[in-house]
C-alpha cells in the first residue's frame, strides 16, 4: 500500500492572465527547497513565487509536489499532469528518432537526389520539436535538413531568413532539390507578394514587414546563420521575434550560435522557443556570473540544451562524415613599426582614457583605441603577409585570404595585383559577391579576398581552394571557424590547412590571449560532452590592450597627452 503525505506545504495555482505558474504559499523550509530546485526563484526573492508554464515545467513540479504537496484546484492540477503527459511522450518520441534502428521519414527529393539518413532523422526531430536550433557541424547539410522539412506540406508557406549575401544560394538550393515554388523578397516595404511555396529575406528586410508577419500568413520560420540575432537590442531582433510568434515551425540553423560570451545563446533560444529559458532574468540568475555575461557551468547548459530538445547538435564523428583534421599554422610576419609610430601619439592619449577616464569617456575611448590598434596592425603587417601569400600562388594553390580593414585590402590588391585577386567583403553587394564566388570557383583568380564576417553560409568553395589564410584577427574565435568552414566542408577532397599569420607587436599577441575563453564557453555549451582545453577568465579586453600598449610606451608619457 502507497503511503501519501495528507499534509500541504502551501499553495499553487495557474494564472491565465500571466499564462505563468504562481506558488501563492510556502513553508519556510519549502521555499529553500524550491529556491534550489527552481534556481529561476532568485534568492532573495520573495513569495508569490512566479514560473513557466512549459510541459517540462509541469513534470518537475508533480515531482516536487510528491515530496511536498501543494494546494491546488481539480482545473489546474489537471493541467500540470496534461503538460507532464505532453512532456514525456514528446522526449519519448524524439529520443526514439535518435535511435541507431530508427527509420527516418523519406521524402522524394528532385532528380534522384536523397538525404542522407542523420539529415531525413534531423528533419523529423524538427518536425516533431518545431521549434529547435539545428546546430550540426559546419558542412554537414543543415540547409538540406531545412529543405526537407519544406516538404512536409503542413510547414507551408515559410520564410527563410538569410544574411544579405544567401538569399540567390538559398533559392539555387532549393530549386535543385525541390519542385517548391521560390519567391526571394527584394525589399524593406511589404508589396503583394506572389503566390509560392518558400519565400526569402534579408535580415535586414524583416523590421519592415512586421505588419505581415502579425498576420500570421508564414506557418514555417527558418533563421538561417541565426547567430545574427544573438543580440536583442535590434530592429531585426523585434522582427525576428514576431515572426516567430506567429509561425508554428521556428527552426534555427547555426554551427555557431555563440560568437563571444555564453550568454548569447539565451537571446538565440528565446527567438526559436519564446522562454523556454525563462525570462533573461532568470537565465542570467540560473546560468551566469553576476556579471550576467559569462555562463558558470557551460558543459552544464549544454546538456540542458539538449536534454529538454531545444538543439540538436551532431558532430562529423557522429555521423561518419569526418574529414581530415585541419592543419593549423601559427606564421610571425614582419611587422612595420614605422607605420604603427604614425599612430602611436593617438593611441598613448586613447589607451590612458581607457585606463583612467569616465565611464562614458572610457567606452568611448575603448572602441577608438580597438579600431585604431586592429587596423594599425593589419596595415603594418600587410606587406608581410601579401609576401607569404605569393609563395603559396606561385606553387599554383588557390587561397581564401581573409581581412578586416578596407585600408589592409587596398594593399593586398596592390602587392598581388599579378594574381587578378577577387573581392567579397561588405563593400561589394550580392551580385558583386556572386560574381567574386563564381570568378574564383571558375578558376578565373586563385585569390579571394574575404571580410573575415561576410562569408558566413557561404558553399561551393570546397570544390575550388584548401588552403585558407588569416591576414587579419577577429575578437571571436567562431568567425574564424566560419571562415574555415567556407573550404573545409562536405566535398573537400583534401585537408585543409588554416595559416594564421601574425605579429608579436599590436594587437595581435592580446587577441591570440584572448580568444580562450570565447571559444572555451562556446565548446563547452555546443559541445558539453567534449574535452576543451582550461582557458583563464576574461576580463576588459580593451582594458588589458591599452595597459599592455601604455607598459610598452611608458617613456615620454605625461598627464598633458590624456584629453
Amino acid at each position: 500500500m502507497a503511503l501519501k503525505i495528507n499534509r500541504t506545504y502551501g499553495a499553487i495555482n495557474y494564472s491565465k492572465e500571466k499564462k505563468r505558474w504562481i506558488i501563492t504559499q510556502a513553508d519556510p523550509h519549502v521555499c529553500i527547497k524550491l529556491k534550489s530546485i527552481f534556481p529561476t526563484i532568485g534568492r532573495s526573492s520573495s513569495l508569490p513565487y512566479s514560473l513557466s508554464d512549459s510541459p517540462s515545467f509541469c513534470y518537475d513540479v508533480i515531482w516536487f509536489m510528491d515530496r511536498y504537496p501543494l494546494s491546488i484546484d481539480a482545473a489546474d492540477q489537471k493541467r500540470l499532469i496534461q503538460g507532464k503527459k505532453s512532456h514525456i511522450n514528446t522526449v519519448n518520441e524524439l529520443e526514439r528518432i535518435l535511435l541507431p534502428d530508427y527509420k527516418p521519414t523519406v521524402v522524394s527529393l528532385k532528380d534522384g537526389c536523397a538525404g542522407r539518413n542523420y539529415q531525413i532523422q534531423g528533419k523529423d526531430i524538427a518536425l516533431k520539436a518545431k521549434r529547435i536550433l539545428v546546430g550540426d557541424d559546419i558542412g554537414l547539410g543543415k540547409t538540406l535538413i531545412a529543405i526537407l522539412l519544406l516538404l512536409h506540406p503542413e510547414t507551408l508557406p515559410a520564410l527563410v531568413v538569410v544574411q544579405t549575401h544567401l538569399p540567390k544560394q538559398w533559392k539555387d538550393q532549393i530549386e535543385r532539390f525541390t519542385n517548391l515554388k521560390v519567391h526571394i523578397i527584394k525589399t524593406t516595404k511589404p508589396y503583394d507578394l506572389p503566390v509560392a511555396d518558400v519565400y526569402i529575406t534579408k535580415y535586414s528586410c524583416l523590421r519592415g514587414w512586421m505588419p505581415v508577419f502579425e498576420t500570421g500568413v508564414f506557418k514555417t520560420a527558418i533563421f538561417d546563420e541565426i547567430q545574427e540575432l544573438r543580440r536583442c537590442e535590434s530592429e531585426k531582433y523585434r522582427g525576428a521575434e514576431l515572426l516567430s510568434a506567429k509561425a508554428e515551425y521556428a527552426i534555427g540553423l547555426s554551427a555557431s550560435p555563440i560568437y563571444n560570451y555564453g550568454d548569447e545563446i539565451y537571446n538565440v533560444i528565446n527567438i526559436i522557443n519564446p522562454l523556454a529559458l525563462g525570462t533573461r532574468m532568470e537565465f542570467e540568475r540560473e546560468w551566469c556570473n553576476h556579471y550576467g555575461t559569462s555562463v558558470t557551468d557551460p558543459k552544464a547548459l549544454g546538456t540542458y540544451l539538449r536534454e529538454k530538445f531545444l538543439m540538436i547538435r551532431r558532430t562529423r564523428a557522429d555521423v561518419g562524415r569526418e574529414l581530415p583534421p585541419i592543419n593549423k599554422i601559427v606564421h610571425y610576419v614582419p611587422y612595420d613599426e614605422a607605420v604603427a609610430e604614425k599612430a602611436e601619439e593617438i593611441a598613448i592619449k586613447l589607451a590612458i582614457r581607457v585606463t583612467s577616464g569616465s565611464f562614458t569617456d572610457r567606452g568611448q575611448a575603448a572602441r577608438e583605441l580597438d579600431i585604431l590598434l586592429r587596423k594599425t596592425t593589419g596595415v603594418a603587417k600587410a606587406h608581410g603577409v601579401a609576401e607569404y601569400v605569393k609563395i603559396l600562388l606561385e606553387n599554383g594553390e588557390p587561397v581564401l585570404l581573409a581581412g578586416w580593414h578596407r585600408d589592409v585590402y587596398d594593399i593586398w590588391m596592390e602587392e598581388l595585383k599579378e594574381y587578378k585577386p577577387v573581392l567579397y567583403t561588405g563593400s561589394e553587394s550580392p551580385v558583386q559577391k556572386e560574381k567574386t564566388k563564381q570568378a574564383f570557383i571558375n578558376g578565373e583568380s586563385n585569390l579571394m579576398i574575404i571580410s573575415l564576417r561576410s562569408g558566413i553560409g557561404l558553399d561551393g568553395l570546397q570544390h575550388r581552394c584548401k588552403y585558407v589564410v588569416f591576414g587579419e584577427l577577429d575578437w571571436s574565435p567562431k568567425v574564424h571557424d566560419q571562415v574555415i568552414g567556407r573550404v573545409d566542408r562536405d566535398g573537400q577532397k583534401d585537408q585543409v590547412t588554416a595559416i594564421f599569420l601574425v605579429t608579436d607587436s599590436g594587437s595581435d599577441p592580446l587577441i591570440i590571449d584572448m580568444l580562450g575563453i570565447k571559444a572555451s564557453q562556446s565548446h563547452n555549451i555546443i559541445n558539453p560532452l567534449t574535452a576543451v582545453e582550461d582557458q583563464y577568465t576574461d576580463e576588459s579586453r580593451i582594458k588589458l590592450l591599452a595597459q599592455r600598449f601604455l607598459d610598452k610606451n611608458k617613456k615620454g608619457i605625461t598627464h598633458e597627452q590624456t584629453y
